[in-house]
């Protein structure tokens, strides 16, 4: 267990390491309760250091010998490590230790899952594998020697030395410890190969536990992919001569991009049509692209300290959607980005959790790997690119790759590649790095006589710990539409670096309709005031596909908000709006898709709260189930002709045009389902081949109350398939009805195939709980006591997993005093759990102080 008496960690303390290491062998004796682990390290002080400290990282690590170059010696213990007398000179550290990864249930070092070994390091888990400095500025090539009677044993770089019972692998490339994998056990694997662009041959390893290596040419082929992908627009080639990825079920988060060794959770890589969504098919594609392209922006290149964590990952966020986009619908890929910005960054920015993207200080690194750090790091490169333009930004990433190949580096040399790339002074742009919080941006207009003018004001709110912000740069790209739906300016955009700033466009002959933000080209609140007649008009004419979708989402949102705060009837101008918007076979059935789907009941409830409304979870489920309703009696002539048009007669493909269609098809039948009963949805869940039509349909029933017989057999068909079985879980806590959702979640916990140390099957229960807004937010607060009881069971056994779940009550605040009251009681008796980790209780406390 951790220290649960939190201390900040500040940026501004960093000094360089002491000591720097030239080369690291280790030695792996796998047992699973008594390995042993066999260092030799290769010390050299640090020029640069400002102390002599010889201080090496362990934690839970018995003790078995040490030697500072083939001498005997006793290291001191001390807090986090232990420390000794070293020579002021190069010298070899040896040691021996002692691990239990069998009792290792945080799943951080080296633990078993199933009985197979495997290896979590980043960000702080190598010091539970072996005395050594584990931080991200120390790298080293390695060897590693593993000893064991496992068929498969792994570990980073290539193969060089094989016999009975052990092999050994070579790193050639230095590499902090956070990127260090090992894994052995009973595997099998696809294996295929990549030709480089300079003509290097790679062999490609997809490892599975023996059963699954039907799940895996999708994978294999989204690994090609990427690789191609990465040396056409980024110039970036592959380095070594083999590249692996292992499937693993006990994992903490979705991938690690372990130099050659990636570690993949299951949900993250296996897949096929039987067992797999579309929404599987095409996150799998995402998630081995971004671990892949984190070879050359994470680990050839890695950050200095944990502070310039978006260094790496906003980074590789922003190349992974890229990939996305030109593999798929750029359009709908952006849509996407930021329908899951919205709903997890604004949030966390909007709250007691709100934090830069570049820190100042943290308590538990492990509560940093937050939306903020990813994916508005990403939206923050990508406003980078907006201003450089194509150009500057590939002469820029040359530059940088060339710069610092083989480095540990900062934000700040990030920036000063760009300024002398470009020339360009990011003074001002820092800022989107170092001030917290979602900036609000004021619109008004102006018409006379041909000039129209768009003057905007932003705004950020204060955050903890910064009241004040300074202006952003802030690109904001505009079009300008005509009465008749014709656009008379095209896409430019307005850069904006004063809190208040006016542009001019002349030489127009009518009032134009403005199009702002189009692409959502910065991550930024945009405040004007509209008509649900302009916004109609946008969602039938805009040319920029998320302006559109925009204009649909807003204008749900002002129906949502009257129906809840004034009981009015929806509004015929949406529902118009929404019929023009099906019938346009020209657009793309995944648009429409996203178009027609509703606003979720959180993201109303901060739209409510950011207007100075308290929130009614009741309230707003109530208004979002008679909107649906409202919406399939509305639009019902157009069900049966859309819904046989998007029918995918051709065999499974888990490409962009049959997903498209399948999920307006299933957008269609959730309209249907409120018309027929269900009917139809049982139709489709006995005829179904694929797992994205069959797992639709069964939502639908869920909605209808039809669900019992569909249920139970898709349990008794799926009840040996894990992945499958966390949807069936999950299905039924998101979709359960509000009053009924606390008791279904107790129903499920009490299930055999319930388990809280598996971190999958834990976030299908609890997760989907917290992520239902009415049901987790009964008035009696029976959500808020279930949650809480079950976050201090699981935090002994899993720190990481409890107190990211911890965040569900991140938004306690904008509720009304009763449920304030219920949801305080349980932060304070969660904080009161004696021996309550150092993670979770940080996230409690952050949460419980706002």
């Amino acid at each position: 267990m951790k220290d649960a008496s939190p201390q900040a960690i500040f940026l501004s303390d960093y000094t360089p390491p002491e000591y720097l290491v030239d080369k690291v062998d280790l030695t792996f004796r796998l047992s699973p309760n008594a390995t042993r682990v066999i260092s030799r390290i290769a010390f050299r002080p640090n020029p640069d250091a400002v102390s002599k400290r010889f201080f090496l990282h362990g934690e839970g690590l018995a003790a078995i010998s040490s030697s500072i170059d083939g001498t005997p010696v006793t290291p001191k213990q001390v807090e986090g490590g232990i420390e000794a007398d070293v020579p002021d000179a190069p010298f070899v550290w040896e040691a021996e230790v002692e691990i239990d990864p069998a009792a290792n249930t945080a799943l951080e070092g080296l633990y078993m899952s199933n009985g197979m070994y495997c290896t979590q390091c980043e960000a702080e888990g190598f010091r539970k594998i072996t005395w050594y400095p584990d931080r991200p500025d120390v790298m080293a090539p390695f060897t590693v020697r593993i000893e064991g009677d496992e068929p498969v044993m792994l570990s980073n770089g290539n193969l060089t030395a094989s016999g009975d019972g052990w092999v050994e692998w070579t790193d050639p490339w230095p590499k902090p410890a956070y990127l260090f994998a090992l894994v052995a056990g009973d595997l099998v694997a696809r294996e295929d190969s990549f030709t480089t662009m300079s003509g290097k041959h790679v062999d490609l390893k997809l490892w599975v536990r023996p059963g699954d290596e039907g799940k895996t040419a999708f994978g294999m082929e989204a690994l090609k992919k990427s690789m191609t992908w990465d040396e056409e627009v980024y110039g970036r080639e592959y380095d070594l001569d083999i590249f692996q990825i292992v499937a693993v079920s006990d994992f903490n988060m979705g991938a690690m991009e372990n130099k050659g060794l990636n570690i993949f959770n299951t949900s993250a890589v296996l897949c096929s049509p039987e067992t797999s969504t579309d929404a599987n098919f095409e996150r799998i594609e995402a998630i081995i692209a971004h671990e892949y392209f984190h070879n050359w922006t994470g680990n050839r290149i890695t950050c200095r300290d944990w502070f310039q964590l978006s260094l790496k990952e906003g980074l590789t966020v922003f190349r992974d959607q890229s990939f996305s986009a030109d593999e798929r619908s750029e359009s709908v890929c952006r849509i996407s980005d930021v329908m899951s910005l919205r709903g997890r960054q604004f949030r966390e920015d909007n709250g007691p959790l709100a934090h830069q993207v570049q820190p100042d200080s943290f308590v538990e690194i492990n509560n940093f790997y937050t939306s903020t750090i990813y994916e508005k790091g990403a939206e923050v490169i990508r406003m980078l690119k907006t201003l450089v333009g194509d150009d500057g930004y590939r002469k820029a990433l040359d530059l940088y790759f060339d710069r610092h190949d083989g480095q540990a580096c900062t934000i700040d040399d990030w920036l000063t590649v760009f300024q002398d790339a470009t020339g360009r002074d990011l003074t001002q742009f820092k800022r989107w790095y170092k001030q917290a919080g979602t900036p609000r941006l004021r619109v008004t207009e102006n018409w006379d006589d041909g000039t129209y003018q768009l003057t905007f004001t932003q705004t950020t709110p204060p955050t903890p710990g910064q009241e004040v912000k300074e202006p952003f740069v802030i690109p904001i790209a505009v079009g300008l539409i005509g009465p008749n739906g014709d656009e008379v300016v095209g896409t430019q955009v307005l850069e904006m670096t004063e809190g208040t700033q006016t542009f001019t466009f002349d030489g127009l002959a009518a009032r134009p309709v403005p199009s702002i933000l189009r692409g959502f080209s910065a991550p930024v609140i945009v405040e004007r005031e509209t008509s649900a007649d302009e916004r109609a008009f946008l969602l039938a004419h805009d040319t920029d596909e998320f302006n559109r979708w925009e204009a649909g989402r807003s204008l749900a949102k002002e129906v949502l908000t009257g129906m809840v705060t004034g009981g009015n009837a929806p509004q015929a101008a949406y529902l118009d709006a929404l019929a023009t918007m099906l019938r346009d076979d020209s657009a793309d059935p995944a648009f429409r898709a996203l178009a027609l789907q509703m606003p979720g009941e959180d993201d109303m409830a901060q739209t409510l709260a950011d207007a100075g409304m308290t929130p009614d979870p009741d309230a707003i489920h109530e208004a979002a189930e008679t909107l649906k309703q409202a919406r399939a009696e509305y639009l019902h002539d157009l069900l049966p002709r859309l819904s046989a048009e998007m029918t995918v007669d051709e065999p499974f493909e888990p490409n962009a045009e049959q997903a498209g269609k399948r999920a307006l098809g299933l957008q269609l039948l959730k309209l249907t389902t409120r018309l027929d009963g269900g009917k139809a949805a049982q139709a489709q869940y006995e005829a179904a081949d694929n797992m994205t039509l069959s797992l639709g349909a069964l939502s639908c029933l869920l909605d209808a109350g039809k669900a019992d017989a569909a249920l139970a057999e898709f349990r008794e068909t799926w009840q040996d398939d894990a992945l499958v079985m966390d949807k069936w879980f999950m299905l039924q806590v998101s979709h359960a009805a509000p009053e009924d959702a606390a008791d279904v979640v107790r129903t499920l916990t009490e299930d055999p195939a319930f388990t809280m140390k598996n971190p999958n099957r834990f976030r299908s229960v609890f997760g989907a709980f917290a992520g239902h807004p009415a049901g987790f937010h009964q008035k009696d607060g029976s959500g808020y006591a279930l949650l809480a009881d079950w976050l201090i069971k699981l935090d002994p056994l899993n720190p990481q997993i409890t107190a990211r779940l911890s965040g569900a009550f991140e938004t306690w605040r904008r509720y009304d005093a009763d449920r304030q009251g219920l949801i305080a009681a349980e932060l304070d008796r969660i904080l009161a759990t004696p021996g309550l980790s150092r993670d979770t209780t940080e996230m409690i406390g952050r949460i419980r102080d706002a």
